[in-house]
């Protein structure tokens, strides 16, 4: 038995998840014709009360559109230090976008509204860029699935519309936010211009990501999208799959919450671990006694077949999923208390 805790990406569908993909109409999504990705982005946008949304092949491609939307070659994107946009996706917003990221120096990912007020003061001459964009991550992969406090997410939009920037999302596993938080979706929809949500981290869907956000946004994110080699044809078998994992896959979240707490309970039991991270969702961020350390222990589990990945400075990342089972949750715990 492998106990896959690598990443919520590492899911396979479910035979409900196979069927209704087995049983998709499809079209040419190039020229907006197939119907079952045309159902999951109505779906989507009306779920969020947007007026628009688009599928795309990837969470990573759907943030870098929006951050294009957003700016021109030269503006400044505002962002946190440990932001996904910023430390994982390749350096595209400097690649595809052009823009310059000013990094605001926030907790688990965060940053406040005061942190940002005085990140976009001072100077505007021809010395420095254009500030264009506020991007924030909810909730925060490097962060340990930390959910931003949503008063001061109403904050950071007054200063962003003060001070004429766009407000994006990279709501990469929003839904866990939203489960933990017991928040809706319309909250976010009324607060942010662009939203991407992937679909294939804890929902379970295979592939695919969907970026929301005004008629005039998501037209030019077609454009977008195209020029990123993103446009797809028969794409709604992937669809489907993203469509039964909105249906299915949400309201579950709260067992991968459940389980990853009881994870980091133990964890905190032991001797050789020295720090827990606060768990909020379905991810566990924690540091072993440097006399063992990260990669060790991660290598030791991997011969239990367990399998963790590292997260850099000494971080060790655990992540429920939707394929994580009981059966393989007490194995952990074991593993964890025998080590």
């Amino acid at each position: 038995m492998i106990i896959d805790l690598i990443s919520d990406t590492v899911t396979r569908p479910s035979k409900g998840m196979l069927d209704a993909m087995m049983h998709a109409k499809v079209g040419d999504d190039v020229f907006k014709m197939d119907p079952t990705v045309n159902e999951l982005q109505d779906k989507v946008a009306k779920l969020f009360g947007m007026e628009d949304a688009l599928f795309f092949p990837s969470g990573t491609m759907a943030n870098q559109a929006a951050i294009k939307l957003h700016t021109q070659p030269g503006d400044r994107m505002f962002c946190d230090k440990w932001a996904h946009v910023y430390n994982y996706e390749g350096g595209g917003a400097a690649f595809n976008a052009g823009v310059t990221s000013h990094l605001i120096d926030g907790n688990r990912g965060m940053f406040t509204a005061e942190q940002l007020i005085s990140a976009v003061s001072g100077r505007a001459d021809i010395h420095v860029p254009y500030n264009k964009l506020v991007c924030i991550e909810n909730t925060t992969n490097k962060g340990g699935g930390a959910c931003w406090d949503f008063t001061e997410l109403e904050k950071i939009q007054k200063i962003a519309k003060e001070n004429n920037l766009a407000f994006h999302l990279d709501g990469a596993r929003l839904f866990n936010a939203l489960v933990a938080k017991d928040e809706t979706p319309e909250q976010y929809g009324k607060l942010f211009d662009t939203i991407s949500i992937c679909l294939s981290k804890g929902l379970g869907a295979p592939i695919g990501s969907i970026l929301l956000g005004t008629k005039e946004h998501i037209a030019k994110a077609l454009r977008v999208r195209k020029l990123f080699g993103g446009a797809m044809r028969q794409a709604g078998f992937l669809a489907a799959a993203a469509i039964y994992a909105l249906d299915n896959n949400v309201k579950r979240l709260a067992e991968d919450h459940k389980k990853a707490k009881e994870i980091g309970a133990v964890l905190e039991s032991v001797s050789y671990v020295t720090k827990v991270e606060s768990i909020e969702t379905n991810i566990v961020i924690f540091y072993v006694d440097d006399k063992i350390g990260a990669d060790n222990f991660i290598q030791k589990m991997k011969d239990k077949n367990i399998l963790l990945t590292p997260m850099g400075e000494g971080k060790i990342r655990i992540v429920t999923h939707l394929d994580y089972t009981n059966l393989m949750h007490e194995k952990l715990l074991k593993s964890i208390k025998e080590f």
